[in-house]
């Protein structure tokens, strides 16, 4: 009797897993060291760029986030705030980094682009499985936050890697389900 229905809670605890249409929901990431990894293939991306001299530098100036941090100022926004300010500057950074692509030919510099803007869709899931809602900015959206303007690769690159290891960080070092996680 009790094999039986042993045999039998396996079996739909496996139909559970394999039902089709009902996705597993995201686990919330509340280990920095995902985050840890984007930062160092970030920096290693910035070295990497500062190499790039004339070949890197824009005809038309990128528009970027502000990276660095104002921590009162940002103590004193909402979550939801906080969420938006970090979603507009993924999206910014993605837009520069795709433009940057179209600009230059150098395939060693693609390879650089294309891991980060990678490592920019992975981390929006990141904060999706925080329970952070996407936030897409629209042109007046983009610009309610400060931003800045760089003209090249190293710079774009400097900004990317200060972007992710201020406001990123902060945004889901604090995020409220690793608070409720760990309290």
């Amino acid at each position: 009797m009790f094999r039986s229905f042993g045999l039998f809670t396996v079996l739909l605890m496996v139909l559970e897993w394999t039902s089709p249409g009902l996705p597993s929901p995201l686990w919330p990431i509340c280990d920095l060291s995902a985050l840890d990894h984007f930062i160092k293939k970030a920096q290693e991306a910035e070295a990497a760029m500062r190499s790039c001299k004339e070949e890197c530098l824009l005809s038309v100036p990128l528009t970027v986030p502000q990276p660095s941090v104002d921590y009162n100022a940002w103590r004193k926004k909402d979550s939801q705030q906080q969420a938006q300010e970090v979603q507009s500057g993924l999206w910014l950074l993605s837009q520069a980094l795709q433009s940057l692509k179209a600009s230059i030919s150098n395939a060693a510099l693609h390879s650089h682009i294309d891991n980060s803007l990678g490592n920019i869709i992975s981390i929006g899931q990141v904060l999706r499985s925080l329970s952070i809602p996407e936030y897409t900015p629209t042109g007046a959206g983009s610009a309610s936050q400060d931003t800045w303007r760089v003209s090249s690769a190293s710079t774009l690159f400097q900004v990317h890697f200060n972007f992710l290891r201020g406001k990123v960080r902060l945004l889901i070092s604090h995020a409220a389900v690793c608070q409720q996680a760990f309290s």
